[in-house]
């Protein structure tokens, strides 16, 4: 008989087929849309936000029937309720924002210059970027709320039952990255997965993945252009007040979610 850990669901296989099936699924809704935009008269990135909320709506329905779970279990599962994670938690976690966009942005302009980008990669980042409604619910709502249920309520959660805390974490963040399906997207989602990994196993609730995640991506498309025209000094007192804002982010998170004996050298 099967131990608890080695049935947990998913395995890495299972996480890899999980999103296989999600693909399909957006795949296939994306194109009955399509078929039946004669009437619906929907934009493209319209069709790509809808594809995408059916589409995880089908895989999630399917997977938490079978795993016995409710949208509250999955949301937070924390013995802090979510009124203390939202109030208490969230703040800090925001402060780390500006360090990340600073950090992966200059790290993806470097990336950029040595291996430039397809015309197919150019043109999806700009539809990501255009400014319409459809395009911003994408980016900072549907996105962090879907991804955040998938990668961390069911993906992460089963991992950290399955396999050893560290190594669940880095493998969730390297199938967020590889999920975006292109280089730059994979850099992102495997520092900001990693990131998000550790706040779910601290916290055990996505409120605050959730937070992290919507902020970065509603930062990085009010502020990316600004960022690349900003002048050398104001560029300087950003990193410096990004820099200060992470510290006292990473100082209050470090009090709140690391026990004592791990900040005392033991282990957690």
């Amino acid at each position: 008989m099967p131990s608890p850990k080695s049935a947990a669901f998913p395995s890495v296989a299972q996480a890899v087929l999980l999103f296989v099936a999600l693909f399909l699924c957006e795949l296939v809704i994306g194109a009955a849309l399509r078929d039946a935009n004669g009437w619906l008269r929907l934009t493209s990135m319209q069709i790509g936000v809808l594809a995408a909320v059916l589409g995880n709506g089908c895989v999630f329905a399917a997977v938490m029937h079978s795993q016995g779970l409710g949208y509250r279990s999955l949301f937070h599962q924390s013995r802090a309720s979510a009124g203390a994670m939202l109030m208490l938690v969230v703040p800090p976690v925001l402060l780390l924002v500006p360090a990340l966009l600073l950090t992966l942005t200059s790290a993806l302009n470097i990336m950029m210059r040595i291996a430039p980008p397809s015309a197919w990669e150019e043109a999806m980042f700009s539809r990501m970027a255009d400014g319409s409604v459809a395009a911003v619910l994408a980016v900072c709502v549907v996105a962090p709320l879907l991804e955040e249920m998938l990668f961390r309520g069911i993906v992460l959660r089963g991992f950290l039952t399955r396999y050893p805390r560290w190594q669940a974490i880095f493998i969730s963040a390297l199938l967020f990255g590889a999920a975006h399906m292109n280089i730059y997207q994979f850099i992102v989602g495997l520092v900001i997965g990693t990131v998000l990994g550790w706040l779910y196993e601290r916290t055990r609730s996505l409120i605050p993945c959730i937070a992290l995640h919507a902020a970065y991506n509603t930062t990085t498309l009010l502020l990316g252009d600004w960022l690349d025209a900003a002048s050398p000094s104001r560029l300087l007192w950003a990193v410096l007040m990004a820099l200060a804002a992470a510290v006292c982010g990473v100082l209050v998170l470090r009090a709140m979610l690391v026990p004592r004996a791990a900040r005392d050298g033991s282990s957690a």
